[in-house]
Protein backbone atom coordinates (compact mmCIF):
# COMPACT_ATOMS: atom_id res chain seq x y z
CA UNK A 1 0.00 0.00 0.00
CA UNK A 2 1.32 3.39 -0.67
CA UNK A 3 0.39 6.57 0.85
CA UNK A 4 -2.07 7.41 -2.24
CA UNK A 5 -3.96 4.48 -1.50
CA UNK A 6 -3.33 4.45 2.26
CA UNK A 7 -5.39 8.40 1.86
CA UNK A 8 -8.02 6.83 -0.40
CA UNK A 9 -8.87 4.49 2.48
CA UNK A 10 -8.74 7.00 5.52
CA UNK A 11 -10.41 9.24 3.63
CA UNK A 12 -13.50 6.64 3.82
CA UNK A 13 -16.97 8.99 4.04
CA UNK A 14 -17.78 6.14 6.54
CA UNK A 15 -14.70 7.39 8.82
CA UNK A 16 -15.44 11.02 7.99
CA UNK A 17 -18.79 10.76 9.21
CA UNK A 18 -18.15 8.89 12.46
CA UNK A 19 -14.77 10.70 13.06
CA UNK A 20 -15.84 14.33 12.45
CA UNK A 21 -18.72 15.89 13.79
CA UNK A 22 -18.98 19.65 12.23
CA UNK A 23 -21.40 22.82 12.72
CA UNK A 24 -22.37 25.32 10.06
CA UNK A 25 -21.72 28.66 13.04
CA UNK A 26 -19.63 31.00 10.28
CA UNK A 27 -16.69 32.87 12.07
CA UNK A 28 -16.30 36.61 12.48
CA UNK A 29 -14.12 38.43 9.99
CA UNK A 30 -13.11 35.16 7.84
CA UNK A 31 -9.41 34.35 7.11
CA UNK A 32 -9.74 32.74 4.20
CA UNK A 33 -7.48 29.62 2.77
CA UNK A 34 -8.13 27.91 -0.77
CA UNK A 35 -7.15 24.82 -0.94
CA UNK A 36 -7.67 22.49 -3.48
CA UNK A 37 -11.49 21.68 -3.72
CA UNK A 38 -12.28 24.12 -1.00
CA UNK A 39 -12.14 27.15 1.34
CA UNK A 40 -10.92 26.82 4.31
CA UNK A 41 -12.93 29.77 6.83
CA UNK A 42 -10.21 30.47 9.17
CA UNK A 43 -9.60 33.82 11.70
CA UNK A 44 -6.44 35.81 11.84
CA UNK A 45 -5.83 37.96 15.06
CA UNK A 46 -2.64 40.17 14.38
CA UNK A 47 -1.36 41.31 17.96
CA UNK A 48 2.05 42.75 16.19
CA UNK A 49 4.05 39.58 18.11
CA UNK A 50 6.75 38.45 17.37
CA UNK A 51 5.40 34.49 17.02
CA UNK A 52 2.13 33.30 16.27
CA UNK A 53 0.30 30.76 17.87
CA UNK A 54 -1.37 28.64 15.07
CA UNK A 55 -4.47 26.15 17.02
CA UNK A 56 -6.14 23.25 15.47
CA UNK A 57 -9.52 22.84 17.36
CA UNK A 58 -11.49 19.19 18.46
CA UNK A 59 -13.89 17.36 16.53
CA UNK A 60 -16.94 18.75 17.95
CA UNK A 61 -15.92 22.40 17.78
CA UNK A 62 -15.81 25.34 15.09
CA UNK A 63 -13.39 28.61 14.66
CA UNK A 64 -16.32 30.64 16.18
CA UNK A 65 -16.04 28.39 19.49
CA UNK A 66 -12.70 30.53 19.99
CA UNK A 67 -13.57 33.80 18.88
CA UNK A 68 -14.63 35.20 22.39
CA UNK A 69 -11.90 35.80 24.93
CA UNK A 70 -9.85 33.55 23.90
CA UNK A 71 -7.80 36.16 21.18
CA UNK A 72 -7.58 38.49 23.90
CA UNK A 73 -5.86 36.00 26.38
CA UNK A 74 -3.38 34.79 23.71
CA UNK A 75 -2.84 38.56 22.52
CA UNK A 76 -1.96 39.08 26.29
CA UNK A 77 0.49 35.80 26.59
CA UNK A 78 2.54 37.33 23.11
CA UNK A 79 0.79 36.02 20.81
CA UNK A 80 -0.65 36.89 17.18
CA UNK A 81 -3.18 33.70 16.34
CA UNK A 82 -4.71 31.83 13.99
CA UNK A 83 -7.67 29.46 14.38
CA UNK A 84 -7.54 26.86 11.44
CA UNK A 85 -10.81 25.92 10.23
CA UNK A 86 -11.60 22.14 8.64
CA UNK A 87 -13.34 21.32 5.56
CA UNK A 88 -17.21 21.56 6.15
CA UNK A 89 -16.99 23.27 9.21
CA UNK A 90 -18.11 26.49 9.71
CA UNK A 91 -17.71 28.74 7.05
CA UNK A 92 -15.47 26.38 4.88
CA UNK A 93 -16.79 24.45 2.41
CA UNK A 94 -16.24 20.61 1.23
CA UNK A 95 -16.23 17.65 3.52
CA UNK A 96 -14.32 16.47 6.44
CA UNK A 97 -11.72 13.82 4.97
CA UNK A 98 -9.45 12.47 7.95
CA UNK A 99 -6.48 12.43 5.25
CA UNK A 100 -7.23 15.36 3.75
CA UNK A 101 -7.31 17.04 6.77
CA UNK A 102 -3.40 16.59 6.96
CA UNK A 103 -2.58 19.16 3.53
CA UNK A 104 -4.95 21.57 4.62
CA UNK A 105 -3.45 21.80 7.89
CA UNK A 106 0.11 22.02 6.12
CA UNK A 107 -1.74 24.99 3.33
CA UNK A 108 -3.11 26.88 6.77
CA UNK A 109 0.62 27.02 7.81
CA UNK A 110 2.27 27.65 4.56
CA UNK A 111 -0.45 31.15 4.55
CA UNK A 112 1.54 32.47 6.76
CA UNK A 113 4.76 32.79 5.23
CA UNK A 114 7.73 31.59 7.51
CA UNK A 115 6.71 28.87 9.68
CA UNK A 116 10.06 29.12 12.00
CA UNK A 117 8.26 31.66 14.40
CA UNK A 118 5.08 29.75 14.38
CA UNK A 119 3.83 28.00 17.88
CA UNK A 120 1.22 24.82 16.63
CA UNK A 121 -1.30 24.19 18.96
CA UNK A 122 -3.44 20.96 18.42
CA UNK A 123 -6.24 20.19 20.67
CA UNK A 124 -7.91 16.63 20.85
CA UNK A 125 -8.01 15.78 17.01
CA UNK A 126 -6.49 18.79 16.09
CA UNK A 127 -3.25 17.58 17.80
CA UNK A 128 -3.12 14.80 14.21
CA UNK A 129 -2.58 17.93 12.01
CA UNK A 130 -0.63 19.88 14.42
CA UNK A 131 2.09 17.12 14.99
CA UNK A 132 1.55 16.66 10.54
CA UNK A 133 2.83 20.12 10.72
CA UNK A 134 5.12 20.38 13.53
CA UNK A 135 6.92 17.43 11.59
CA UNK A 136 6.68 18.28 8.05
CA UNK A 137 8.01 22.44 8.32
CA UNK A 138 10.69 24.39 10.80
CA UNK A 139 8.19 25.73 13.31
CA UNK A 140 9.28 27.50 16.79
CA UNK A 141 6.93 24.63 19.00
CA UNK A 142 4.18 21.97 19.54
CA UNK A 143 1.75 22.30 22.01
CA UNK A 144 -0.56 19.35 21.88
CA UNK A 145 -3.32 19.84 24.46
CA UNK A 146 -5.74 16.39 25.05
CA UNK A 147 -3.83 14.57 22.32
CA UNK A 148 -3.71 11.52 20.42
CA UNK A 149 -0.71 9.05 20.37
CA UNK A 150 -2.51 5.89 18.93
CA UNK A 151 -4.87 7.09 15.79
CA UNK A 152 -5.42 3.77 14.72
CA UNK A 153 -7.16 3.17 17.84
CA UNK A 154 -9.15 5.97 17.62
CA UNK A 155 -10.42 4.91 14.56
CA UNK A 156 -11.09 1.32 15.50
CA UNK A 157 -13.17 2.93 18.00
CA UNK A 158 -15.94 3.79 15.83
CA UNK A 159 -14.88 1.98 12.62
CA UNK A 160 -14.30 -1.75 11.38
CA UNK A 161 -12.36 -2.28 8.37
CA UNK A 162 -14.92 -4.45 7.07
CA UNK A 163 -17.39 -1.48 6.87
CA UNK A 164 -14.32 0.03 4.62
CA UNK A 165 -14.17 -2.88 2.69
CA UNK A 166 -10.47 -3.26 4.22
CA UNK A 167 -8.98 -5.63 5.93
CA UNK A 168 -7.61 -5.02 10.15
CA UNK A 169 -3.88 -5.16 8.88
CA UNK A 170 -4.38 -2.51 5.54
CA UNK A 171 -6.55 -0.29 7.74
CA UNK A 172 -3.37 -0.68 10.55
CA UNK A 173 -1.01 -0.15 8.15
CA UNK A 174 -2.82 2.89 6.29
CA UNK A 175 -2.81 4.76 9.56
CA UNK A 176 1.38 3.84 10.54
CA UNK A 177 2.17 5.39 7.08
CA UNK A 178 0.02 8.69 7.74
CA UNK A 179 -0.25 8.90 11.09
CA UNK A 180 2.81 7.44 12.72
CA UNK A 181 2.88 9.68 15.48
CA UNK A 182 5.62 8.20 16.82
CA UNK A 183 7.59 9.34 14.12
CA UNK A 184 6.20 12.33 13.60
CA UNK A 185 7.45 13.43 17.10
CA UNK A 186 10.76 12.81 16.67
CA UNK A 187 10.96 14.67 13.30
CA UNK A 188 9.86 17.87 15.26
CA UNK A 189 13.25 18.50 16.35
CA UNK A 190 12.28 21.56 18.46
CA UNK A 191 10.48 21.89 22.36
CA UNK A 192 7.66 19.88 22.71
CA UNK A 193 4.63 21.20 25.30
CA UNK A 194 2.08 18.19 25.93
CA UNK A 195 -0.85 18.96 28.34
CA UNK A 196 -3.74 16.88 29.21
CA UNK A 197 -6.32 16.44 32.54
CA UNK A 198 -6.60 13.10 34.64
CA UNK A 199 -9.81 13.12 34.45
CA UNK A 200 -9.67 13.38 30.70
CA UNK A 201 -12.82 10.73 30.05
CA UNK A 202 -12.53 11.11 26.12
CA UNK A 203 -8.74 10.23 25.72
CA UNK A 204 -6.85 8.02 27.93
CA UNK A 205 -3.93 10.20 29.99
CA UNK A 206 -1.82 7.62 28.39
CA UNK A 207 -1.91 9.63 24.81
CA UNK A 208 -0.42 12.20 26.98
CA UNK A 209 2.57 10.17 28.07
CA UNK A 210 3.67 8.69 24.97
CA UNK A 211 3.75 11.82 22.87
CA UNK A 212 5.70 13.28 25.74
CA UNK A 213 7.81 10.03 25.75
CA UNK A 214 8.51 9.89 22.13
CA UNK A 215 9.63 13.75 22.67
CA UNK A 216 12.18 12.13 25.12
CA UNK A 217 13.75 15.64 26.93
CA UNK A 218 12.17 18.00 24.56
CA UNK A 219 9.00 17.74 25.96
CA UNK A 220 7.22 19.40 29.21
CA UNK A 221 4.64 17.12 30.08
CA UNK A 222 1.46 18.16 32.50
CA UNK A 223 -1.12 16.24 33.53
CA UNK A 224 -3.83 18.68 35.72
CA UNK A 225 -5.63 17.29 38.42
CA UNK A 226 -8.87 19.99 37.28
CA UNK A 227 -11.11 19.09 34.57
CA UNK A 228 -11.71 16.82 31.65
CA UNK A 229 -11.35 16.54 27.75
CA UNK A 230 -14.18 19.00 27.42
CA UNK A 231 -13.62 21.93 30.05
CA UNK A 232 -9.60 21.99 30.32
CA UNK A 233 -9.25 25.52 29.43
CA UNK A 234 -12.24 26.54 31.91
CA UNK A 235 -9.93 25.20 35.11
CA UNK A 236 -6.42 25.55 33.52
CA UNK A 237 -6.36 27.63 30.18
CA UNK A 238 -4.79 30.45 31.90
CA UNK A 239 -2.16 28.40 32.96
CA UNK A 240 -1.58 26.53 29.94
CA UNK A 241 -1.16 30.10 28.11
CA UNK A 242 1.06 31.06 31.00
CA UNK A 243 2.97 27.55 30.01
CA UNK A 244 2.93 28.11 26.40
CA UNK A 245 4.52 31.93 26.73
CA UNK A 246 7.27 30.77 28.91
CA UNK A 247 7.54 27.36 26.74
CA UNK A 248 7.71 29.27 23.45
CA UNK A 249 10.00 32.33 24.03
Amino acid sequence: MDTTTAAKLLNHRIIGSRYFFPRPTSPAAPFIVDVPGARLACARYDGGHQKTLLHFHGNGEVVADWQGEYPNQVDAAGFNLVLAEYRGYGGSTGVPELATALDDALAVADSLGSTAEIVVYGRSVGSLFALHVASSRDVAALVIESGIADVHERVRLRVDPIELGASEDELLHAVRLLFDHEAKTTQHNGPMLVVHTQHDGIVETSHARRLAQWAGDRAELVIYPAGNHNNIHYYNGDDILARVSRFAK
